[in-house]
């Protein structure tokens, strides 16, 4: 059996990609990937500690943390689908709300 520890690693380095991510990429689409992937992190550790405890608990929340992400997925990609079509362009840097 995999100890915990190594599940943490895995999760530690998933949410430390996506927090790099979010804070040097310029472009809104791999922003919204590494938020992606920093819940898929914090889904994996709420999945270790609720097999290394044999509760459900950790299950139940991951299934709503999955659902919160479809929800945030679609509600994302429409902004984002939005923007591009407003300002021709995903990048953060150009997006200026005060002149449409």
């Amino acid at each position: 059996m995999v100890p915990v520890s190594a599940y943490l690693i895995v999760a530690i380095v998933l949410f430390g990609i996506g927090t790099i991510g979010v804070l040097i990429s310029r472009n809104v689409i791999i922003i919204f990937m590494s938020v992606e992937l920093m819940l898929n992190a914090a889904n994996l550790v709420l999945i270790a500690f609720s097999r290394a405890l044999n509760v459900v608990d950790g299950h139940v929340f991951v299934f709503l943390v999955l659902c919160v992400a479809a929800a945030e997925a679609a509600v994302g990609l429409a902004i984002i689908i939005t923007l591009y079509r407003n300002r021709d362009t995903v990048n953060i840097d150009r997006f200026d709300l005060l002149k449409w």
